[in-house]
């Protein structure tokens, strides 16, 4: 895949992180499992939202 559609993709997926992080229903886990994102990935966008 190229770069540009790799960020893109990422940008997304931090983006369905963040409205679940919002929501408060999920456990960081949960929401590194349907994302597909690393756990300290998770971490650190909970802790710009908390900022």
């Amino acid at each position: 895949m190229c770069k540009a559609m790799e960020d893109m993709r990422k940008q997304s997926l931090q983006e369905v992180a963040k409205r679940m992080l919002t929501a408060g229903k999920y456990a960081l886990e949960e929401i590194a499992s349907i994302s597909g994102l690393p756990l300290d990935e998770v971490r650190k966008l909970k802790a710009e939202l908390t900022v």
